[in-house]
């Protein structure tokens, strides 16, 4: 199986990457996990956590506060563009970008490659490879919509994680989990078992 690109923005929803990223590992999966600077810099703000960069003592933090072993698990910097993901030739499953800032949508749609997120979804476009987008903004404007709009129709599946009630939650966890095996539910890959809809209850 070809490994997941994981990417992660600098946009308010990193616990879902997270949770992304563990049950990925769990499941035996192969990543490749790109954080952009603005995600290092949100990680800090909102959860205190200081990230290394370098690629290796990254890799090393996230086993450890995973509590994962399975899976393989490679880190790249934001800014190395010679990264094996920045070829089309490198085999990929699909790309995952949770959360996506709008800055990173309007970067893409345009067809600018300013980081190495950047460059591995205009990959997986022009290689017509899975590439799910998981923006969080709101409201959107008038802007965002079109940028959106515009990357759906170059083939991105635009996956908000919005969250739904009928599971009843009791907990935020409950939620984040729902949202985080939903996005991957479009690439035919069951990550953890989810309450699903079936009807009203009788």
């Amino acid at each position: 199986m070809h490994p997941y690109v994981l990417a992660v923005t600098g946009a308010s929803a990193q616990p879902l990457a997270e949770r992304a990223l563990q049950f990925l590992l769990q499941r035996g999966r192969a990543v490749h996990l790109v954080l952009s600077h603005g995600a290092h810099e949100v990680f800090r703000a909102e959860q205190g956590l200081s990230i290394p960069v370098d690629p290796l003592k990254q890799r090393e933090f996230w086993r450890d506060r995973l509590a994962v072993e399975s899976g393989e698990l490679t880190c790249h910097r934001w800014n190395n563009q010679a990264a094996c993901i920045a070829s089309g030739s490198f085999r990929t499953r699909a790309m995952v970008i949770v959360p996506c800032s709008m800055g990173t949508v309007g970067r893409i749609h345009a067809g600018i490659a300013a980081d190495l997120i950047e460059r591995c979804a205009d990959v997986h476009l022009k290689e017509r490879r899975p590439l799910v987008i998981a923006p969080r903004e709101m409201p959107f404007n008038l802007i965002h919509l079109r940028n959106l709009t515009g990357l759906a129709e170059a083939g991105a599946t635009i996956a908000a994680p919005i969250p739904a009630w009928y599971t009843r939650p009791d907990s935020l966890q409950e939620m984040v989990d729902f949202l985080v095996v939903r996005l991957f539910d479009g690439l035919e890959d069951d990550l953890a078992p989810l309450n699903r809809w079936n009807g009203p209850l009788e």
